[in-house]
């Protein structure tokens, strides 16, 4: 059986900008990229707000045949991928493609493309019937999620093992999961795994006016996001993706390249319990972080971050907390935890894979990124959030959590490498 796997290389493209860097700086300057939405009319919309990825597809590096064929989603997917597989040096034309394979995750597909599909064919729904003559020839494409992993796959040359995974927002999460077993078990050498999720739409929009889960701060956008405070009040909708690239870690220390991370442990539960609710006591996602670490062989005490879920629901947020207690025991008390919802929004399937990728650079670089806009901490919420500011930190091992509609719960435990490891 081969190591474990490990993260060589990122790629991001989020509502901080294209690019790992650009990412990381908005996050650990503690900066919100949340705004009034501009990509569509919001008007008459309960909620306004978003977080929105500025991104020009030509400027990006895409071509307009593949600007013309890619929904939006794919189209942040291959640009990751193309970032990530560049920073990890690799060469692909000098692997075996059968032993490359792609593992990605999405909660609503193409969405965008869909809806703006719909709009054209429908005349802006004046039509019942359809004129389907209207349609770009890639239109079924759209309707099939699987063909954003298919891009990424032309992108790394994969002719291995390629997935979609959408299991709502934990599918980022449960993506690299998927792949980090596929270099485990030895059936690839190199998998190219993320997520990517464009859902600002008026459809997306509506669906959650509806339940009244995301927040009307319209008139004060950049601090509507607010995991954890008293006066939050529903998640902000954002847009982005990440993907990276893993092999075993002895692959990795024979190339002699830079590790970000190992993937060191994952479990997933659901609680069965409702579409969009949550128990209170967290049990399900305790049971996941405590089978993660078992995976890992880590006690409780060897975490030393928590990236949470941290929507900025009072539902999410007190489920979330009860968790750790119940998961992590008096370590809950003593370890920071923070949101990037926060800064970046609720990237629904893509949020996992970006939340991945902050963890492996804040292992890399020994910094907690803040929970931005909480000055208010809900008394039923009392462990250290890291408010506000970045923090350094000495960091081995790292706790990602997610948590979906449906009731998917998920863990992920990712270590620095031993021999970069502090002593």
């Amino acid at each position: 059986m081969s190591s474990r796997a490990v993260i060589t290389g990122i790629g991001v493209v989020a509502p901080a900008g294209v690019g790992r860097e650009a990412f990381w700086d908005l996050l650990t300057a503690g900066r919100t990229a949340t705004r009034t939405i501009s990509r569509f009319d919001a008007t008459g919309f309960r909620s306004r707000i978003a977080a929105e990825v500025d991104f020009d597809p030509w400027t990006a590096g895409l071509t307009h045949q593949e600007v013309r064929r890619m929904d939006r989603a794919a189209q942040f997917a291959v640009v990751c991928a193309r970032e990530a597989i560049a920073d990890s040096g690799l060469t692909l034309g000098n692997l075996d493609p059968g032993r490359i394979g792609v593992s990605i995750g999405s909660a609503v597909g193409c969405t965008t493309g869909l809806e703006d599909e719909y709009r054209v064919l429908s005349d802006n729904g004046r039509r019942w019937l359809v004129d389907h003559t209207y349609g770009v020839p890639h239109l079924y494409g759209y309707m099939v999620p699987s063909t954003i992993a298919v891009e990424v796959a032309r992108v790394a040359r994969a002719e291995g093992a390629v997935s979609l995974i959408s299991t709502g927002c934990t599918s980022g999460l449960d993506a690299v999961a998927y792949g980090a077993q596929l270099i485990e078990e030895g059936s690839a050498d190199v998998v190219v795994v993320g997520a990517t999720d464009a859902p600002l739409s008026p459809i997306t929009s509506a669906c959650f006016d509806a339940i009244k889960a995301t927040s009307p701060r319209n008139d004060a956008p950049e601090e509507a996001s607010r995991p954890f405070d008293a006066e939050r009040d529903g998640f902000v909708l954002g847009e982005g993706a990440a993907v990276m690239v893993l092999e075993s870690r002895s692959a990795a220390r024979a190339r002699g390249v830079r590790i970000y991370a190992e993937i060191a442990g994952f479990a997933g539960r659901s609680n069965a319990f409702h579409m969009t609710g949550l128990k209170p006591d967290g049990r399900e996602m305790a049971e996941a972080i405590r089978v993660a670490l078992d995976q890992a062989r880590l006690d409780p005490g060897a975490v030393d971050y928590i990236n949470a879920h941290g929507s900025g629901t009072k539902q999410n947020d007190r489920h979330e907390t009860a968790a750790f207690k119940r998961g992590l025991g008096q370590r809950a008390y003593e370890v920071p935890v923070s949101s990037i919802k926060s800064m970046v929004g609720h990237s629904l399937g893509a949020i996992g894979s970006i939340e991945v990728a902050a963890c492996a650079l804040a292992l890399d670089r020994q910094v907690v990124p803040p929970t931005a806009n909480l000055h208010h901490r809900d008394p039923e919420c009392d462990l250290d959030y890291v408010p506000r500011t970045a923090r350094e930190h000495a960091m081995d091992t790292v706790l990602s959590v997610g948590s979906g509609f449906g009731g998917f719960q998920s863990a992920m435990v990712l270590t620095r490498p031993a021999k970069e490891a502090a002593a």
